[in-house]
């Protein structure tokens, strides 16, 4: 029988590479670059087989899709911001079986739900920055989009929908909730001087405020809030990636508390972490 045996909110913000690769900005993501690193040592630690990320940079607008490709290899420039984050070099294999039982999971619930395996399919960087500092011990790779349309209620179906696939897989897997939390981006008059800022205090405490309630175990009152918080912070990606996280960790029934690995941040106006939440 599989396992979850790690789940996290994670970070996947361009700064991280910056931080390594761009002259001048030399460590200032740093934290996050450790963050991530111990995501890695403790699912290695814990036998993972399997990477399963909602990537909230590989964006659709039906269903839900999962990219089962045996594997890709490359090197990625982003379109979004080629200034920022290009000549990313990467080498993973997926998971087409896993993919393919997720699939039909989410079918079974309801949710229009493919895996796809054609050429062209490729990796976004909310998967290739975790996976860079994350993934040093080659477990395989298998992104999950987030519909920027979906609702809270459809990725919490989805979320649980991947719980049972993961259980009926036989693999050991860590699942990763590749996202901000808020996401108004900086406008384009202000976005160098908010490359350490976010855009709006507003976002900040609500942020701040989340996270407490995540450290405290008050998973109740954060998910009643969750559909405002979507709404009011700008949630990247519908936070599909957050919705799902708490899907498989069985939604209001979960009673852990979340364990910072990275303390809060702001990247370009946006609000960012890394918490894990024990199972």
């Amino acid at each position: 029988m599989g396992e979850v045996a790690l789940a996290a909110k994670i970070c996947h913000v361009p700064t991280i590479w910056m931080s390594e690769m761009i002259e001048g900005f030399e460590g200032i993501r740093q934290f996050a670059i450790d963050g991530l690193k111990e995501i890695g040592r403790r699912a290695e630690a814990r036998g993972v087989d399997t990477f399963i990320l909602c990537d909230t940079h590989w964006l659709v607008n039906q269903g839900f899709h999962v990219n089962g490709r045996d594997g890709w290899s490359g090197t990625f420039t982003s379109h979004e911001l080629p200034h920022m984050l290009n000549g990313l070099e990467y080498d993973y294999s997926g998971d087409p079986e896993l993919g393919d039982l997720i699939a039909e999971e989410g079918n079974a619930a309801g949710l229009k739900s493919r895996c796809h395996k054609m050429e062209g399919m490729n990796l976004e960087y909310g998967t290739l920055i975790p996976m860079r500092h994350a993934n040093h011990f080659g477990a395989k790779v298998l992104p999950i989009a987030a519909n920027q349309f979906s609702s809270v209620e459809e990725n919490r179906i989805f979320g649980a929908a991947v719980r049972r696939a993961v259980e009926k897989s036989g693999r050991r897997v860590a699942f990763l909730a590749s996202g901000s939390l808020s996401h108004e981006f900086a406008p384009n008059h202000i976005s160098q001087e908010k490359l350490n800022d976010i855009t709006d205090e507003f976002h900040r405490q609500v942020d701040l405020r989340v996270m407490q309630l995540w450290t405290e175990g008050q998973i109740e009152p954060f998910l009643r809030m969750l559909p405002t918080y979507v709404k009011l912070c700008q949630g990247e990606g519908a936070m599909a990636d957050t919705s799902m996280l708490f899907g498989l960790l069985g939604w209001d029934q979960y009673r852990g508390k979340g364990e910072v690995i990275c303390d809060y941040f702001p990247s370009s106006g946006t609000g960012q972490t890394i918490v894990e939440f024990p199972l």
